[in-house]
């Protein structure tokens, strides 16, 4: 299904039904990763959406962007006390950590242990709504040409499932985003599918596109504990 901005959101937040609102009125968003190119967007979407957004970033200096809703707070994700401080008062987190492509060619943990930091941080400061970025690599596929990635992406892949293996078991209210390749276009629409690549869609998705699928499911408490593949519309 083709998603736009809503009108208004819906949800449940710590045990406490709250009525639809204007988007408008914005929600307090924290953002992982917002120094990438889907963080990037992120920031962008919630910012033209009115919401209240704290970057949690190592390296402050790389966002560019200033506004009156935008707070920047210097941090690292494996630092649970700083990261459960960065959480008091937010209601949900979009988490868009990655590696470098040539560092996710390698063995690493980073994936798994990222999400397990988060986790920790997210019930200690009781933010309990996480949309988080995984990858289509997980599906399973046929063919010499996902065999091949598969190959190629084989470490990274086990990072992944690390992750996702990590946020299932939590008692979050989660989300787990799977696009596949990602190209850069001011283009924010998208398609979606429980568990599976949209069977309509191209073999690519958009930063923005993911962008404004994991900011939807959050502003409408939408796909919750639910693996979405994404793709590009045709």
């Amino acid at each position: 299904m083709d998603r736009t901005a809503p009108d208004f959101v819906t949800g449940r937040f710590f045990g406490h039904t709250r009525q639809a609102r204007p988007v408008f009125l914005g929600m307090e968003l924290l953002v992982l990763g917002a120094t990438g190119n889907t963080g990037r967007e992120i920031l962008d979407l919630a910012l033209a959406r009115h919401h209240h957004v704290t970057a949690f970033v190592r390296s402050p200096q790389k966002i560019r962007q200033t506004h009156s809703n935008l707070q920047v707070v210097r941090g690292d994700p494996f630092d649970l006390l700083g990261l459960a401080k960065a959480l008091e008062g937010r209601e949900a987190v979009l988490a868009t950590l990655g590696l470098p492509p040539r560092q996710a060619l390698r063995p690493s943990h980073f994936m798994a242990e990222s999400a397990a930091a988060i986790v920790s941080a997210m019930r200690t400061a009781g933010v309990s709504r996480l949309c988080i970025l995984s990858a289509a690599v997980l599906f399973p596929g046929t063919g010499l040409q996902y065999a091949f990635f598969r190959w190629l992406l084989q470490h990274h892949a086990r990072d992944l499932e690390g992750l996702e293996t990590i946020v299932r078991a939590s008692d979050l209210e989660w989300t787990i985003a799977r696009p596949p390749r990602l190209v850069k276009a001011h283009d924010a629409r998208y398609l979606a599918a429980r568990d599976a690549l949209p069977a309509d869609g191209a073999f690519s998705a958009t930063f923005r596109g993911v962008a404004s699928f994991l900011l939807d499911a959050a502003e409408r408490r939408e796909r919750v504990r639910e693996t979405v593949g994404l793709a590009r519309p045709r």
